[in-house]
């Protein structure tokens, strides 16, 4: 229970970057899979 409290007072606190940290974790995830692709393509 404590933990569901404490990600919840973190998402109230980080309310203004979580957008940013969301297209950042998004662009994360695409270079991943474009980096793990890249050999198919050579």
């Amino acid at each position: 229970m404590t933990t569901i409290l404490t990600v919840k007072a973190i998402a109230k606190r980080s309310k203004d970057t979580l957008l940013q940290d969301a297209a950042g974790a998004a662009a994360l995830v695409v270079i991943l899979v474009v980096g793990l692709h890249l050999p198919a393509f050579v």
